[in-house]
């Protein structure tokens, strides 16, 4: 019975360990998102190979934004002044942003937000799977 005890005792500390902490997952949102795939409530999958467009979030304790950029051969970004905020709250180990516009109202769950992939779900059941986006250049990270 201690053998089991111990055993038990042991993988609960070794697998804990390996855990990350909603902190590390939301600090995980930070940066620029390529969109890989969107996977509709229908069962439909959509891929994609190429987008023009990267998403860039910035998070900064509770609350964020996120907007829209355009990647440039030499690494730099255009970018538009659009930008969409929201807050960050975690409820039943659940990471929910919520963004709030003059226009609407909504909430995305974030799914899975690991060093480089993230699943976000929005309002209409549609799970969008990101990568880290790989610049084209080594001025990684100048807007324009």
């Amino acid at each position: 019975m201690k053998k089991a005890f111990f055993l038990l005792l042991f993988s609960v500390f070794i697998f804990g360990c390996n855990t990350v902490t909603s902190e590390e997952k939301i600090e995980n949102l930070n940066g620029y998102w390529e969109i890989t795939k969107a996977e509709l409530p229908e069962g439909i999958t959509k891929e994609f190979r190429f987008s023009e467009l990267v998403d860039y979030i910035k998070i900064d304790s509770t609350a964020g934004f996120r907007k829209k950029v355009r990647p440039q051969l030499d690494g730099s970004f255009i970018s538009s002044e659009d930008e969409e905020f929201f807050k960050i709250k975690v409820e039943n180990d659940s990471i929910n942003l919520y963004y709030s516009t003059p226009y609407a109202k909504w909430k995305e769950t974030v799914i899975s937000s690991e060093e480089n992939e993230l699943m976000i779900l929005n309002p209409q059941g549609i799970i969008y799977t990101y990568k880290r986006f790989t610049p084209y250049s080594g001025n990684y990270g100048e807007e324009n």
